[in-house]
């Protein structure tokens, strides 16, 4: 089969750190505050036509609405068949504050005060499903629950579709809210959470991951169709990849041979060598066993002559779970735009008991944009590794 190229031509993000594209990709640049990675001052009301369908949408699918109208309005009008327009929208756990909040008042106020909006609300689906409706958008809607890595998975997943001629053009990404005082108390009680809201990626003291809550939609279309309609490409989804640890519930596999394994099959899917890679926008989520099996893979995969340049931007928007890998290639695609690479913020001191990686540090550093990849490891044992390129 001869697969169809994958333009990027809109890019919708927030994070801790920034809504919008530019004032996230400012924030990428350091520093931050050793505090929760929460979305203080997001405002959803312009992104409804009323009050009673704010108060009826969980905060994590307000989250998508506002990436996807960035990323739409940035790509301009699309002249795809409403049956060959697509959503793949990833999230880890949906609707949870709507879910505990609705758990509260039964337990407060009995069964018949349990919101009848509750079920809709709190669906993993609930993000894709209302994207599809906002824009009419009639080609498959379908999410991705893949923990840590849903994002990564619904923006490869999307792409297929357009590669393999089902759509002409996809709303792909990832969208997260997930800070509720049960999963707070849940991730802190595993010991996975940084004590002190610090997030370290791949630094010898790092002690835990910071969550955090966010999203990130892109606009994928159909090469040549992007092009015949003037709009500006961003960049390409070159190739991606998924695979499973088949190891253990929350710890990666030993040697992080799953990771090896899928940066691997996405070199394959992609055309490329590993040679041909010069950034990787890690998963890097500032845990002991997750950096270390990460840092172990990439040595594997890529060898020690001419590593590949990292970062981990989870040092400033901290680990927005199943939204991570959107924002990450989001940073990505902003990262060629600007000719330069983020620095891992958090990230001081090298543990000289992983393998070394050429880490970004400090400063960003200028680069030649070429073929990126990034990665995302979720519990479950699920990998995902997508493979963008610059627009050329």
């Amino acid at each position: 089969m001869k697969f169809r190229r994958v333009a990027v031509t809109g890019i919708g993000v927030l994070a801790h750190c920034g809504i919008g594209k530019e004032a996230f990709w400012n924030g990428l640049q350091g520093p931050v505050e050793d505090i929760e990675r929460r979305i203080y001052d997001f405002d959803p009301s312009p992104y409804f036509d009323n009050p009673k369908d704010e108060r009826r949408t969980d905060r994590y699918a307000q989250f998508a609405f506002a990436a996807a109208h960035e990323a739409l309005e940035q790509a301009g009008e699309i002249d795809a068949a409403p049956t060959r327009r697509g959503v793949f929208l990833g999230t880890g756990i949906g609707g949870l504050n709507t879910l505990e909040e609705q758990i509260i008042r039964r337990y407060e106020k009995g069964e018949r005060r349990v919101s009848p909006f509750l079920v809709p609300m709190m669906m993993a689906n609930a993000a894709a499903g209302g994207l599809s409706m906002r824009y009419g958008w009639q080609g498959p809607a379908e999410n991705t629950v893949t923990a840590c890595a849903a994002g990564t998975h619904s923006i490869g997943n999307g792409a297929r579709w357009i590669a393999t001629d089902r759509c002409d053009a996809v709303l792909a990404g990832g969208s997260e809210a997930s800070f509720t005082v049960t999963a707070l108390a849940g991730f802190r009680n595993m010991t996975a959470l940084s004590g002190t809201n610090r997030s370290m990626p791949f630094d010898k003291d790092r002690n835990g991951f910071v969550m955090a809550e966010g999203a990130a939609v892109l606009v994928l279309e159909e090469w040549e169709r992007a092009e015949a309609r003037g709009a500006t490409i961003l960049g390409e989804v070159m190739g991606a990849a998924s695979t499973a640890d088949a190891h253990h519930i929350t710890a990666p596999s030993p040697g992080g041979t799953g990771a090896v394994n899928c940066m691997e099959l996405a070199l394959e899917d992609a055309g490329l060598a590993a040679s041909d890679i010069v950034h990787i926008n890690a998963h890097g989520t500032s845990t002991p066993l997750n950096d270390a099996a990460e840092a172990e893979a990439i040595n594997k995969v890529f060898g020690s002559g001419s590593p590949p340049v990292v970062t981990s931007t989870k040092g400033v928007t901290g680990h927005a779970l199943g939204a991570a890998g959107a924002i990450e290639a989001a940073a990505v695609l902003l990262a060629m735009e600007k000719g330069t690479i983020p620095p891992t913020v958090g990230h001081t001191t090298t543990d000289p008991t992983m393998p070394a990686i050429d880490l970004v540090v400090g400063e960003p550093r200028a680069w030649t944009p070429g073929p990126s990849m990034s990665n995302s490891f979720g519990f479950g044992g699920h990998n995902g590794s997508l493979i963008l390129g610059p627009p050329s």
